[in-house]
């Protein structure tokens, strides 16, 4: 399994700079961001994922679909269980009337009008969280070839890595965790 963190998007841009939240609930991607995502994606094409699981969230939605497209048209999945840790404005998604309208081709009738947490999430609701999406997956066929476009959050809480926007991880079914992308300097 392919662990992709979304590419930069406006709330990183700010956050990053002052380490205060600026109130952009679902951010999109900055065009930094969608050139991320492109890299991502020509990086991914030695990896030949045959599918992609997104979160419901913009960011990763606009990552997942650039990458789809690189990689000649990928099918995409949405599972809100790789969504972000609920702590900021940017956690706060789209409620699902309004991703049916910017999504039209998604299949999306498992979400609910607010799908994401309404609360703050605890680090102890993330983990689990991860893990019953792991779990989840556990010896599934098609493990290897699927890439999870996610967030930093979730990220750590699969792998123990804090990586930055539009990382690659490699996860293996024993739990090792590889960065694939971008290569090591």
């Amino acid at each position: 399994m392919l662990l992709i963190r979304h590419g930069q998007s406006e709330f990183n841009v700010v956050f990053s700079k002052t380490r205060v939240d600026p109130g952009i609930r679902d951010p999109k991607l900055t065009e930094e961001g969608k050139r991320q995502a492109e890299a991502a994606a020509q990086a991914l094409r030695g990896h030949a994922p045959r599918r992609l699981v997104s979160s419901p969230y913009t960011r990763a939605l606009e990552t997942a679909h650039i990458i789809a497209d690189v990689l000649g048209g990928l099918e995409i999945e949405i599972d809100r269980r790789v969504g972000e840790r609920a702590a900021f404005a940017c956690d706060v998604g789209t409620p699902l009337s309004g991703l049916r309208v910017a999504w039209p081709g998604l299949a999306l009738d498992h979400l609910d009008e607010e799908w994401w947490p309404r609360l703050e999430e605890s680090e102890e609701g993330l983990a689990l969280r991860a893990r019953d999406f792991h779990d989840a997956w556990g010896d599934h066929p098609e493990r290897a070839e699927t890439g999870v476009v996610t967030h930093w959050g979730f990220i750590r809480a699969s792998t123990g890595l804090t990586v930055p926007n539009c990382t690659v991880v490699r996860l293996a079914s024993h739990g090792a965790a590889e960065i694939v992308h971008p290569p090591a300097t």
